[in-house]
């Protein structure tokens, strides 16, 4: 409570468990784009209902790892809950103008060092954002850090609602259990 959220909500498709870890490393590592379609029809199923304009806007990549994956997990997914919910995308709304050493592993004060500042609305973006009710779009949230950022980021260019949606949420438990033989998602 001495802390709130910045967004207004998440809406998680599942929680973050041996089975979500396979299919979300599988879609965004092992390249199984197709995978994309099935995880966003989970996370639209989990969405509130939505009243009124919203806008989709995906967690921004840093532009040397979408080169080096070929794509933006979070900008497949968005687009198809986009789609779904009959609203309009933006999937270059955010920028991630630091490059960040992959965040897995770390702790939440870690990501959040790691993760200050690197968000920003993009210049051609910034009158789409004043005033608009946004749904943010992540594949898992893990501390919150990368969603935080982001939300920062689009509260400062004067977004009104944010909610965050992604397919895997870890849960505070998770965090504080070092188990090394499963990996930590990595943002």
């Amino acid at each position: 409570m001495a802390h709130p959220p910045r967004h207004d909500g998440i809406a998680s498709a599942t929680v973050y468990n041996d089975t979500s870890r396979k299919l979300i490393l599988s879609f965004k590592h092992g390249k199984r784009i197709a995978l994309a379609n099935m995880l966003s029809k989970l996370m639209a199923a989990r969405l509130p209902e939505l009243e009124g304009e919203w806008l989709f806007i995906p967690v921004p990549l840093h532009r040397t790892r979408l080169w080096s994956r070929g794509f933006n997990q979070s900008a497949l997914l968005a687009r198809q809950i986009a789609k779904i919910a009959k609203c309009p995308l933006l999937v270059d709304g955010l920028i991630r103008t630091k490059r960040t050493k992959a965040l897995g592993g770390l702790g939440k004060k870690a990501r959040e060092r790691m993760l200050q500042g690197s968000m920003v609305i993009s210049r051609s973006r910034k009158s789409s954002i004043i005033g608009a009710n946004i749904v943010l779009v992540d594949d898992v949230f893990t501390s919150g850090a990368t969603s935080d950022a982001c939300v920062k980021a689009l509260r400062q260019g004067g977004a009104n609602k944010v909610l965050i949606c992604c397919f895997a949420r870890v849960l505070d438990e998770e965090l504080s259990v070092r188990r090394p033989e499963r990996e930590t998602p990595e943002v």
